[in-house]
């Protein structure tokens, strides 16, 4: 296609949109920053008003809860930021990190890619659901007993993974426990002792 020939008719067009988006630009310099915020403000209640709350019935670590939420809450942010649940930790929240992993009916989920509401009547279970009372659960103890940690901020997840991780019966072989804990990552590099724990409680025919 032949570009449009060099008229002064499209001088004064390009002429006309330059003065138009030179006086729009001009304009939102001026504007003060009060009516800007408060804008943004009104734009903010705007887009909240519609994420409308809906009702959500779940059962965490033994406790029913009805609960609404905005459609858009992920599971993580329900239990760390509505029900105080901080024992799951925040870390990539983009899945990649396993920080956040929880048990949902028994299986691990990554919860800060997980709506809250994908799991109405369902039943999560938190690093604060193992224990029972003051007495720790079996992978808590081996955890403690091969110093299956450092900083601790991975702890939470890679222990709700490694029980998970014996209960799907991947458990048979150091190899086989990398494999099947490889999206739970630690940063201080605790991983062999990650995988002595988890042995130790695989060994110890200990009930997960």
């Amino acid at each position: 296609m032949n570009p449009e020939p060099d008229t002064p008719q499209n001088h004064d067009e390009a002429r006309r949109t330059f003065l138009k988006q030179s006086s729009v630009l001009t304009a939102m310099a001026l504007v003060p920053s009060p009516v800007v915020s408060a804008a943004a403000a009104e734009l903010d209640e705007t887009v909240a008003a519609a994420f409308e709350k809906v009702p959500l019935k779940l059962e965490i670590n033994g406790k029913k809860y009805n609960l609404k939420v905005e459609p858009r809450t992920t599971l993580l942010d329900l239990l760390r930021e509505q029900l105080h649940l901080t024992g799951t930790k925040k870390g990539c929240d983009y899945g990649q990190c396993g920080a956040c992993t929880v048990h949902v009916d028994g299986q691990r989920v990554n919860s800060c890619l997980s709506f809250a509401v994908m799991h109405d009547g369902r039943k999560v279970t938190t690093i604060e659901g193992l224990a029972d009372g003051d007495k720790l659960h079996p992978m808590q103890e081996a955890f403690v007993k091969h110093d299956g940690f450092q900083c601790g901020y991975c702890t939470p997840g890679q222990i709700m993974s490694a029980v998970a991780c014996v209960r799907e019966g991947h458990a048979d072989s150091e190899t086989e426990i990398r494999e099947y804990m490889s999206g739970n990552i630690c940063r201080c590099g605790a991983y062999s002792n990650i995988v002595a724990a988890i042995q130790d409680v695989k060994q110890g025919g200990q009930k997960v």
